[in-house]
């Protein structure tokens, strides 16, 4: 199924081209950095389905963009001036990527590319975004040849492919290599220690490599003996409705959600919407939003039957319970994290039903695992859980969150550039560790934010780009925040610049 194309006053960029002449001048510099990425692409040694399709897809966009440079912006003036925009800052991302895989030593090449496969996938939708907004400068026919390159199940059935191909490929990469690092001990004993220690780390990737994968795996309904599940232990979260006890499933840890009372749904009838939610949660698998293993469901002959929802676990808990326990995160663990947290949110507004928003954006709803890495929850098969809760949750963000526009109206249709203001929110709470609007009433919280048009102020070591994102989001104006997209692409740049000082 095509992705729906955005309308113009869906398209919004922190900082939108002016005119058609400076449009014009940035299709230059993007036909540059296309033709140096194509280079690039052909030296990796590892990867190199990806980055074969990385720059197929670019040559397409390539040959759209040349169209726009002889033929002009077309009708949709300001959609399209975003949208090269838009693709200037993505290549710019990509050849940072792809570059990396050339310019380091063989070894740490081959374990950095693995490492970063994850970033393939983002590009990739980056590149679908910015392809349906440049079509609107397209006649019929060329839109279509366009869109066949992009193509929602085509891309994702070739991503997949892909993938697995540049996995094989690099488990024998790694085989050889590290066979022929083993022969070198002998040859080179002063070289030992280090060359026995990339041994060991080269046994340690294709042990990973090779080993399957729970996050391979669909989601299903699962059997209640694939679960290991000790229901006399303290759940390490309660509510109204449910229980969230750690369990195993497949020897893998997992966070099993039990509802300690539920609504009166036939089991028929929650298996049905289950198995309908499935197909819309496969869109949404990403390695920043929270991963779904299925539903189970326990003593289903008896009186009173348990269903529980299988998830990821996350040892850190929640982002907000991650900020209250350290105050003295560094800068760039603080923009990485910033970044993981836009990258779900980016993975669910980029979603193919065109007004997908969380409708609940807080700190609370970002769960952080060991590795410090923020993954996007409390949307995931919701249609299933409200069949089985007693009473709905409102899918709106507390006070403190709200955006002007929806304290001023509370008829105010809530739409992605709320959530955007919600989740600069979310990101000044990263930066600062502190909780927003303190002890402030709701009544406080809409003369600060209404009538002030105050926002609360980012530490004094903020780093500049960082704090100016922030501040975007949190703009009165709803123009004013960026879009997820351009979010992300930002939010790269300031990682990079800090991991690199």
């Amino acid at each position: 199924m095509l992705r729906v194309i955005v309308l113009l006053e869906d398209v919004r960029v922190s900082e939108p081209i002016a005119t058609v002449s400076q449009a014009m001048d940035i299709i230059d510099p993007i036909l540059g950095i296309a033709e140096k990425l194509y280079s690039l692409c052909g030296e990796v040694k590892a990867n190199k389905k990806r980055c074969q399709r990385l720059a197929q897809r670019i040559k397409a966009l390539e040959e759209l963009v040349r169209a726009v440079k002889v033929k002009g912006l077309g009708q949709k003036l300001a959609p399209v001036e975003n949208g090269l925009y838009e693709l200037k800052l993505t290549l710019e991302y990509a050849q940072d990527v792809v570059k990396k895989y050339s310019c380091t030593s063989y070894l740490k090449r081959i374990l950095k590319a693995y490492d970063q496969g994850d970033d393939f996938g983002s590009l990739n939708e980056r590149l679908n975004d910015v392809a349906q907004v440049l079509s609107l400068a397209l006649q019929v026919d060329q839109r279509n040849k366009l869109l066949l390159v992009f193509r929602e199940a085509t891309r994702r059935r070739e991503d997949e492919a892909d993938r697995e191909s540049d996995r094989l490929e690099l488990q024998k990469l790694l085989q050889s290599l590290a066979e022929d690092t083993k022969e070198s001990v002998g040859a080179v004993r002063e070289k030992v220690d280090s060359t026995e220690k990339d041994v060991k780390d080269i046994k340690a990737m294709l042990e990973t490599l090779m080993k399957p994968s729970i996050f391979n795996q669909d989601i299903r309904e699962i059997k209640p003996e694939e679960l290991i599940y000790d229901v006399p232990k303290e759940p390490f979260i309660k509510n109204d409705n449910s229980e969230i006890f750690k369990g195993e499933y497949n020897k893998f840890p997992v966070a099993i959600k039990r509802y300690t009372y539920s609504r009166s749904t036939s089991m028929s009838q929650v298996r049905s919407i289950f198995k309908k939610e499935v197909e819309t949660m496969k869109r949404f698998e990403s390695p920043n939003i929270l991963r779904m293993f299925g539903i189970c469901v326990q003593d289903e002959s008896g009186p009173n039957p348990n269903f529980l929802i299988v998830m990821e676990f996350c040892e850190k808990g929640s982002l907000r319970e991650v900020l209250d326990s350290q105050s003295n995160l560094l800068w760039d663990r603080k923009a990485r994290m910033s970044l993981d947290a836009a990258q779900g949110l980016y993975r669910l507004h980029q979603s193919e039903e065109k007004f997908k928003v969380h409708g609940c954006i807080n700190s609370s709803k970002f769960l952080v695992d060991t590795g410090y890495r923020v993954k996007l929850g409390g949307f995931e098969l919701a249609k299933t859980e409200t069949s089985l809760k007693r009473t709905k949750d409102s899918n709106r963000s507390s006070f403190c969150y709200s955006s002007p526009q929806q304290l001023e109206n509370i008829n105010h249709k809530y739409n992605k550039e709320c959530e955007m203001y919600s989740f600069g929110i979310v990101l000044w709470e990263i930066a600062t560790c502190k909780i927003p609007f303190r002890d402030c009433s709701d009544k406080e919280v809409y003369q600060r934010v209404c009538k002030d048009k105050y926002t609360e102020p980012l530490p004094e070591g903020c780093p500049k780009q960082l704090g100016e994102l922030i501040n975007d989001c949190r703009s009165y104006d709803s123009f004013q925040r960026p879009t997820a997209g351009v979010l992300v692409d930002k939010l790269r740049k300031v990682v990079e610049k800090l991991e690199e000082d």
